[in-house]
């Protein structure tokens, strides 16, 4: 078989020697007939971060790795190791070096055997694009001949581009960057001496020095390849001898899957791009795919977990996880949460507060009602049950109540929170064919989280709302409508930075808002600061319901340790603009002081509180003659709580729920005693204490 191969090896060098000095004229002929295969590789889809870090790859159409790799993206030292090695004097043949094969036909017939076979990296190169073998004379004339006509159309930073995506180094990996991240598990822009020995070595016999299957054999090749560059004075003798005892890997590393949602969406969107750059950063997208997978474990069977970081000012988006494992079947992780379409709960109601706030129908410090109250035959509850009379509308949006935001809904128009919200690019799904209802208020339509980020990013930019961007390359038609004026923006974020945080969360001056869906079906939470909104939802992808699932309890904590992966403090949000009332509510105009609806001018109370003990005119012996100071009993029917009692002008018992208290009367004599309700009405009695 040896004698054999050397046979073949004199031939063909007989060949090729005699072609060269046939006669230049009838030689440029054949050479220049030469058929060159395509040179249009099929390489690898690769999606990459803003600052070009893999992201995912696809292999191409047979399963290989064959990722696209250029002389800028390897390391020097590897390409000067791969000339040293292979073809020393690759910059100075014209694709067939004759003295290599010259040296290669007297070793074999020194040795009895072939030592070495002469080829060019050039000729490596023809082989790989024809998928030529290597044993038989005729493919080795192929080759020399088609080097001879590559090197008189490519030059030698293409040829050597060509083989670094062609070289195999085993199994389905194919290019010197498909390798170094499977063995080594990094890019080829920075190798050790013994990883560039070693890359060096494969391709020479890929499958019989596989790292992973043989590694015995695989070191030995490396070594002999350091001991040459050290022979050829290519590496420090030192340094040759200090990478032979690097262990060689001994398996195969996953390729990078990061992002598995947002670079299927990126393919989909481009199916002929090869190359798609992506605003995500690699960093901070693994680190919140690791927190959404810890924060569902434990939890409710088939619990995912969906994240979106944006970046307001410019609308990128710096982190989408879709689900809490991309590979977790038991969740449904291959469903993209970032763009299913869900009940939003609660999360509207900051925007009903700005459109509100912009129509001059209230301010933060606006006194609004939260009692029992029909809209029509809508009758919506808070989610405790309770009810909190008068207050303000600060805290009304701080606390999420529901009757305030219905009614506050009713008084804008909930055709007008649609419109607006389309002014952000954002087209909510409505149940059947019904035009939007009050219900909308509380989640009664459909919305994503993607959806819900772009909203809260217009309510941080002061209302002017940003087009979400998820490519480097591309700019995307921004909003020309804004979403809310600038100081009914800047009102309903300052409301949001004084939502109380979870246990144990930094005290910072972060806006958030939590929501639920009706059935416990979706939690959500959405905050921002200067320079980032984060939106975070938890649920069920086949949207079955959860029993105990809160945006408060389990959604805000992610919200917080969501930021808390940013790489700095958070940015303040921007000052008041000017125009912006910042008053108390004594100060405010008096139309603006209580919010009484749309219907109040039409209303008649019929339900004032009255006070049925004492009565009017009474005469109270409490003992207090006789110095033993019994207190007074006071009680109220009707009326909506929390009461105010108030003995001649001055209070002093406030905001209390019960229509029984009792009061320390500080000496006899005749007392004017006062009760007003949630709803500002009163009534007085006059009696006398002894």
């Amino acid at each position: 078989m040896q004698r054999t191969k050397t046979k073949r090896l004199i031939v063909a060098t007989v060949l090729v020697l005699a072609a060269g000095v046939a006669g230049n004229r009838a030689f440029d002929r054949w050479v220049q007939a030469t058929e060159i295969p395509s040179l249009s590789l099929e390489t690898s889809v690769t999606v990459e971060d803003r600052n070009g870090d893999l992201l995912r790859a696809y292999t191409v159409a047979d399963g290989r790795w064959r990722l696209p790799a250029r002389l800028e993206d390897v390391d020097p030292r590897y390409i000067s190791h791969l000339i040293a090695y292979e073809d020393k004097r690759f910059y100075r043949h014209n694709g067939v070096d004759p003295r290599a094969l010259l040296r290669a036909v007297g070793q074999a017939i020194r040795n009895g055997r072939v030592v070495s076979g002469g080829s060019t990296i050039t000729m490596q190169v023809a082989r790989l694009l024809e998928e030529g073998g290597t044993g038989r004379w005729g493919p080795k004339l192929r080759q020399a001949r088609l080097a001879l006509a590559l090197e008189r159309q490519l030059d030698k930073r293409e040829i050597l581009n060509l083989y670094l995506k062609l070289a195999p180094f085993g199994g389905n990996l194919e290019g010197v960057r498909a390798a170094s991240i499977s063995y080594f598990g990094k890019e080829p822009t920075r190798l050790t001496a013994a990883q560039s020995a070693l890359l060096v070595a494969l391709p020479q016999s890929p499958e019989t020095r596989r790292p992973d299957r043989a590694a015995t054999r695989a070191e030995t090749a490396r070594n002999i390849v350091l001991d040459r560059l050290a022979g050829a004075g290519a590496l420090p003798l030192d340094e040759a001898n200090a990478a032979k005892q690097e262990a060689v890997p001994t398996a195969r590393q996953p390729f990078p899957a990061i992002a598995a949602h947002m670079a299927d969406r990126a393919r989909k969107q481009r199916p002929i791009s090869n190359v798609h750059r992506l605003t995500l950063d690699r960093d901070l997208q693994a680190a919140l795919e690791g927190l959404a997978s810890n924060h569902v474990t434990g939890q409710a069977q088939g619990l995912s977990a969906a994240i979106v970081v944006m970046d307001h000012q410019s609308g990128a988006i710096l982190a989408s996880v879709g689900s809490a494992g991309y590979l977790d079947h038991a969740r449904n992780g291959f469903i993209d949460m970032t763009g299913a379409i869900r009940s939003p709960g609660s999360t509207l109601k900051p925007l009903i507060y700005g459109l509100a706030f912009e129509a001059g129908l209230a301010h933060p410090e606006t006194l609004i009602d939260d009692k029992p109250t029909n809209f029509g035959t809508y009758a919506p509850q808070n989610f405790d049950k309770q009810f909190y009379g008068t207050i303000s509308a600060r805290l009304a949006l701080q606390h999420s109540l529901n009757i305030p935001a219905v009614a506050l809904l009713e008084a804008v128009g909930p055709t007008k929170l649609v419109a607006r919200m389309r002014r952000a690019g954002v087209s909510a799904k409505l149940p059947g064919q019904a035009p939007a209802g009050l219900a909308i208020a509380l989640g009664g339509l459909g919305l994503s989280l993607n959806d819900l980020v772009t909203l809260y990013a217009a309510i941080a930019r002061g209302g002017a709302p940003v087009a979400m961007n998820i490519r480097l390359d591309e700019d995307v038609t921004q909003p020309q409508k804004r979403l809310l004026g600038a100081s009914a923006a800047w009102q309903v974020a300052d409301i949001l930075t004084g939502v109380q945080g979870p246990w144990l969360a930094p005290d910072n001056d972060l806006a958030y808002k939590t929501g639920t869906s009706y059935g416990y079906r979706d939690a959500w939470a959405i905050g921002f600061d200067g320079q980032h909104v984060i939106g975070v939802w938890l649920g069920r992808p086949d949207g079955a319901s959860v029993p105990g699932i809160l945006g408060a309890g389990l959604a805000a904590p992610l919200l917080f340790e969501a930021f808390g992966r940013l790489k700095h403090d958070l940015t303040p949000l921007a000052a008041p603009p000017a125009s912006t009332l910042m008053v108390s509510n004594s100060d405010l105009p008096q139309p603006l002081r209580r919010f009484r609806g749309v219907n109040a001018g039409f209303e008649v109370d019929a339900n004032p509180p009255e006070i049925t003990f004492p009565p009017d005119g009474a005469r109270v012996e409490l003992g207090l003659d006789e110095g033993r100071a019994m207190p007074l009993v006071m009680k109220v029917r009707n009326g909506t709580p929390p009461f105010t009692w108030i003995a001649d002008g001055v209070p002093f018992l406030i905001a209390t729920r019960e229509r029984q208290v009792e009061w320390v009367v500080n000496g006899p004599g005749f007392v004017h005693l006062s009760v007003v309700d949630a709803k500002g009405l009163s009534k007085q009695t006059r009696i006398e204490v002894r």
